[in-house]
């Protein structure tokens, strides 16, 4: 069997459920971050930190969209390193804007 005709069998799928995943958590800590900076009253370090929460949450939901469209095809591309980054740095940028939210 040549790498052509190469079945992919469930990977794609798995794949498409991870990043479902991921962008469920994604969603939690953005909704967690709101939550606390409006239960400890608005200021304007809270507000900034949920808008680039937010901000950070539409930029991977982005990402995570164009890739669970992407592995529907019968031969998914690979993410692209663009794309990765753009992940990874939307993840970490959400984690710190929710820590800001803290203080």
């Amino acid at each position: 069997m040549s790498a052509a005709e190469r079945d992919p069998g469930l990977q794609p799928e798995r794949t498409r459920l991870a990043w479902r995943r991921t962008t469920l958590a994604c969603t939690v800590v953005a909704l967690l971050a709101v939550r606390q900076a409006l239960h400890g009253g608005s200021t304007g370090a809270g507000v900034l930190a949920v808008a680039l929460s937010l901000l950070a949450w539409l930029g991977f939901l982005g990402v995570a969209h164009r890739r669970v469209t992407g592995m529907g095809a019968a031969r998914p591309d690979p993410l692209s390193p663009r794309h990765a980054l753009t992940a990874a740095a939307c993840t970490v940028l959400l984690a710190v804007f929710a820590v800001a939210t803290l203080f």
